[in-house]
Parts: structure tokens; C-alpha cells; sequence
């Protein structure tokens, strides 16, 4: 919901601050005094194109700031407006309300703010998206696309349409991926083959060498060791004879072992305390050496005695560089690259047997699509006449009492160019994201006219009120939303006007509604009723500012609508029995 809005340097308007509550929120003013720069303003934050010639004459650039609460959402839909805030960096304030801002420059440039944060115009856009819907008076004329009556339609159907196009947009998914890769195979069959002769070849020189992980950097070690195998031996054979004494050695003490034995042996014979008391460290000390002498003899009878198995790994490190300069930097990478060609392999099989196999897979996936489809029509089809009956019993209290809003379901043909054409009951249809179907919207506009397309049999007065009668109808599906209405009473008046305006006080009972309006009839049934004023300097500066009526204040300005009899006793008390007839109309019954 939109609680606040302030305007700085836009059109006529100086500075403006509006307060915005729940229900209905009319705002009126004389011609000219500004009433559309709000929307105008509305707009800039929803993020359309800013235009430097909004900016106001000498200033040098437009502020729109409107502070936003969406407590008054759906579970699912504040989640959905909580993840664009987080996601684009931005923060709620203290009371969980979130500032969203849009500045237009002088020379045309403009910036985007959310939640304190600077950001693209199109994150203002997916914000305001979910909280804000402005109808100007242009923007009936969107009502006229296709995409905007499928649009309306899925959203008066509800879970059961929007289950069948999720089903849908799956299988379609799986269908075209499947379709792809056959197209792809039948038209590069020949490119395919050579791909797959040379994966082959190159699988099979891997495959003979047969690399082993980390095989390269194991071999690096054992080659560095066996070019230095005569100093190692060397080195071990000193150490060991150092120990244990020569191998052939028939002295009595060939060795660090004897001696230490026999040193041993003398202190334990001796009768002095102190010398027996050296003898157990004399022990641990030839338990180490006998250690090390063991491992010694170990390390000796483990290296390589073969003078050729030094050449031999040469030549396996050869073979593995051979890879490595083909493949991939390492052994390891030429192991993860081979593993990708057979996957690759395995899906170049382009024989005949092969396309015939996708080629029934294909179908079948079409098929899937085809059937998915088929439901989904039927339950717009469903829903397609109850909208129409709704939205002609809406119409009827509009002064269109024998206007008929027809809505056609129908396959969406095939073009030449369609890149992936769908037989559905034995025609080529376009197999959309949203379906098969293409939507529209007829009106008749009174008894024994003949149904047309909306773009050629409603006026703009009609369109607007086939809008706000749509508006009406599918208020349920998107509760606690705001809506901006801008002079969509526009072409109406008398009793017509009275119902646009208890339409209007109907749909502010689940959401937030603002309504720029000239009718006195409509502006009758607000919660709030804000005015905007426009002064003169008498120097040719004109100014306007918004301000909230009271009730008194309600009365003469209702009374001014009324022909500008806001100066007369007539005038007031003809304002005061509409605003009572108003209370009278919205009273629960």
C-alpha cells in the first residue's frame, strides 16, 4: 500500500506532499491544477521513461519519493516483493515500510533509489510492479493486446489454469530440447560423424597408454630418485655398516652396536652405583641404533637393483607427456577430458537406428504437449464465458446496460516461419511459453450490435469502463494491491457516474484505490478526499500543492464540481445530499 507521496520541481507542481490511506482516495482539483502530474509522478516510480520535459520550468530536476507498507499482502506476495528488496540491497525502514525514489535531471538523465539504495530503473519497476497498477488515461488501451486479455483471463481462472500451463511449459520444454537435438543430428550428420571418428581415435590413444590419476607427478619423484640411486646407496650401505659394522667384517667391533654393547657391558660389571646406573641409557641408545640399522636394511633390498627400470620410466614419462601436450596440462585433466568424450561420444550416435530412436522420442514428447495443451484450452474455454458473464453484469450498472463482453478462445495458427509448429487436432498451431491459444476480447456495445474486437467497437469512455468493470471482476485474485485510476469516469455522467463510483468504493474494500476524477459522484464515495490547488503569483508563475479535505471542506468542494456552485447554499446542499446518498449506497445491506 501507498502511504505517502511527495513531489518536488514536476509540471506545476512546486512541492507536494499527499498522505495515502486504505480504501478509496479521490483526488480533484480545476483543470489544469495538476491532478495528473500525481499520476504522472505514480508513474516515474513504476519506472517508465523519464522525460525532462516534465521537469518544472527553472528547476533543475524532478523528485518523486513514495514510502510503501506491504503488510496488507499475501503471504506469497510479500515474500515475493521482500526478496527484490533484499536482493537489490536494499532496506525497510524501522516501522517495515520501504522509500522508493525516482529524480528526472533537467537534461533528461534520472536515477532510481529503493530502500536507500541506488539502483536500475527496471529494479524500481519490479518492485512497484508488485504493489502499484496505474491506469491512465492511455493505458486502457493495453486491454486492446491479446497478451494483456490472456493475461486477464489465467488470472480470473485462477490455480486451475495456472496448474495446466505449468504442466504445459514442462513437457513444451522437454518437447523443443528434444526436437532441437534431432534437427541438430539430421542436418550435421555428416559433421557429427567426423566429430565422433575423431573422439574415437583420440579415446583409443588414451585408452592405450591407459594413464592412471596423478601417474605424471608420481613418476616426476621416482625418476629424481633413481637418478640419484648410486649416491642413495652409498649413503644407506656407510650408514648401515656405520651401525651394524662391514657385512663381511670379522673383527670383534665392526660397528656403532658393538661398542655399545660392550660399553655396556663393562658398566653393568662394574660394582659402582653411578656406572650401573649409566647402563639403561646405554640400552635405549642400542635400541635406536637397532632401529635405524633395521629400516636401513629395508631401504637397501627396496631400491631398484634393475639397471633398465630408470629407462623405463623415461620412456612412460614420455608416453604421458604425449597426452598432456594434446589434452590437458596434467594426467588428471586428460582422465576428466576423456570422461567428457565418451558422454560426448555417446550422444553423436547418428545412425539410422539412432534417429528413428529420437526421432519416436520426439513424438511422443509432442504428443505430451499436444494432450497438455488441449486441457488448457478447454479450461480457458471454461473460464473464458463465465469472465464474459461477470464482466457484462458489471457493464450493465455502467450504462452499458445491453453491452455484451464476449471472450474468444481460439488456437493460435501456425505461421510459415514458425520455428516449432505443433499438430493439434490435425493443424499446425504455435506452441507458445503461454499455449496454443490466442485470446480476444469483443464487446457489443448495445442490443443487436454487431461483436467486435475491442480496438474497433469501444469508444474511449467504454473502454474505460470495460477496464473498471475487469478490474471489478478479478479484484479477488490480487488482494491488497493499490490501483490508480486517472479519469476513468472520463465520457460519463449522471446515474452511470454513480455506479462507476460504487464500483470503485466496492474494489477499495480489498484494496488501496486512488481515482483522479471530475465527477462529483464519484469523488462522493471516497474514504479520503484530497484536493490539488493551483495558485498565481499574478507574475505568470503558477504553483500547486495537495491537501486532505475535511468533511466541511468535502462539501464545497463537491460543490464546485457541481458547476461551480460552491459559492451558493444550492450548491452545498445538493453536494451534502450526494455525499449522503454516497454513505447511504456504500452502507452494507
Amino acid at each position: 500500500m501507498l502511504t505517502e507521496l511527495r513531489i518536488d520541481g514536476l509540471g506545476v507542481i512546486s512541492t507536494a506532499t499527499a498522505q495515502f490511506h486504505a480504501g478509496l482516495t479521490v483526488l480533484t482539483g480545476e483543470t489544469g491544477a495538476g491532478k495528473t502530474m500525481v499520476v504522472t509522478s505514480l508513474h516515474l516510480l513504476s519506472g517508465a521513461r523519464a522525460d525532462a520535459g516534465r521537469v518544472r520550468l527553472g528547476a533543475a530536476k524532478a523528485v518523486v519519493e513514495g514510502r510503501f507498507v506491504i503488510d496488507d499482502r499475501t503471504d506469497a506476495a510479500r515474500a515475493a516483493i521482500v526478496d527484490v528488496v533484499e536482493s537489490a540491497g536494499a532496506e525497510f525502514d524501522e516501522d517495515g515500510s520501504v522509500i522508493a525514489l525516482r529524480t528526472v535531471n533537467s537534461d533528461g538523465r534520472s536515477r532510481a533509489h529503493l530502500g536507500g539504495r541506488g539502483v536500475p530503473a527496471a529494479v524500481l519497476s519490479e518492485f512497484t510492479s508488485r504493489l502499484l497498477t496505474v491506469h491512465g488515461q492511455n493505458d486502457q488501451l493495453r486491454l486492446q493486446r491479446p497478451e494483456q486479455q490472456l493475461a486477464a483471463l489465467d488470472q480470473f481462472a485462477g490455480d486451475g489454469v495456472a496448474g495446466l500451463l505449468r504442466k504445459y511449459q514442462v513437457h513444451r520444454r522437454a518437447w523443443l530440447d528434444a526436437r532441437a537435438e534431432f534437427l541438430e543430428r539430421t542436418a550435421r550428420s555428416r559433421e557429427l560423424a567426423l566429430e565422433a571418428d575423431r573422439l574415437k581415435h583420440s579415446l583409443a590413444e588414451i585408452d592405450g597408454i591407459a594413464p592412471e590419476p596423478s601417474e605424471d607427478e608420481r613418476l616426476v619423484a621416482e625418476i629424481r630418485r633413481l637418478s640419484d640411486l648410486d649416491s642413495l646407496r652409498d649413503a644407506a650401505v656407510v650408514a648401515h655398516e656405520s651401525l651394524s659394522g662391514p657385512s663381511e667384517s670379522t673383527g670383534e667391533s665392526g660397528g656403532v652396536l658393538d661398542l655399545l654393547g660392550n660399553a655396556r657391558a663393562r658398566l653393568e660389571a662394574s660394582d659402582d652405583p653411578a656406572l650401573m646406573a649409566l647402563g639403561p641409557r646405554l640400552g635405549e641408545a642400542i635400541a635406536v641404533a637397532v632401529d635405524v640399522a633395521t629400516e636401513l636394511s629395508g631401504y637397501l633390498s627396496e631400491l631398484p637393483s634393475d639397471p633398465g627400470a630408470l629407462d623405463t620410466m623415461l620412456t612412460r614419462q614420455a608416453e604421458l607427456k604425449s597426452l598432456t601436450r594434446k589434452y590437458a596440462p596434467d594426467i588428471d585433466g586428460v582422465i576428466a577430458w576423456a570422461d567428457d568424450a565418451r558422454s560426448r561420444l555417446d550422444s553423436l550416435d547418428v545412425s539410422e537406428d539412432a534417429l528413428a530412436k529420437l526421432s519416436a522420442e520426439v513424438d511422443i514428447a509432442a504428443g505430451r504437449v499436444a494432450d497438455a495443451a488441449r486441457k488448457l484450452s478447454a479450461a480457458r474455454t471454461k473460464s473464458a464465458g463465465k469472465l464474459a458473464s461477470a464482466v457484462s453484469t458489471e457493464l450493465g450498472g455502467l450504462a452499458m446496460g445491453k453491452a455484451k463482453l464476449e471472450v474468444v478462445v481460439r488456437p493460435l495458427v501456425a505461421t510459415a516461419q514458425d520455428s516449432a509448429p505443433l499438430d493439434l487436432n490435425g493443424k499446425l498451431v504455435h506452441a507458445g511459453t503461454n499455449g496454443t491459444d490466442e485470446v480476444e476480447f469483443r464487446l457489443s456495445a448495445h442490443s443487436g450490435a454487431q461483436s467486435l474486437p475491442l480496438s474497433k467497437s469501444a469508444s474511449g469512455g467504454e473502454l474505460s469502463r470495460v477496464m473498471l468493470a475487469l478490474e471489478v471482476v478479478l479484484a479477488g485474485s490480487d488482494h491488497g494491491a493499490t490501483m490508480v485510476f486517472d479519469e476513468v469516469d472520463a465520457g460519463v455522467g449522471g446515474r452511470a457516474a454513480v455506479e462507476i463510483g460504487k464500483r470503485l468504493a466496492r474494489l477499495a474494500r480489498t484494496h488501496q484505490v486512488i481515482v483522479v476524477t471530475h465527477l462529483p459522484q464519484v469523488a462522493a464515495f471516497a474514504d479520503t478526499h484530497l484536493v490539488v490547488n493551483k495558485s498565481d503569483d499574478g507574475k505568470g508563475k503558477v504553483d500547486s500543492g495537495v491537501r486532505t479535505l475535511t468533511e466541511d471542506e468535502r462539501v464545497i468542494e463537491l460543490a464546485r464540481m457541481l458547476a461551480g456552485l460552491d459559492d451558493t447554499e444550492t450548491g452545498r446542499a445538493h453536494a451534502e445530499e450526494l455525499l449522503e446518498t454516497a454513505r447511504a449506497e456504500r452502507a452494507p445491506a
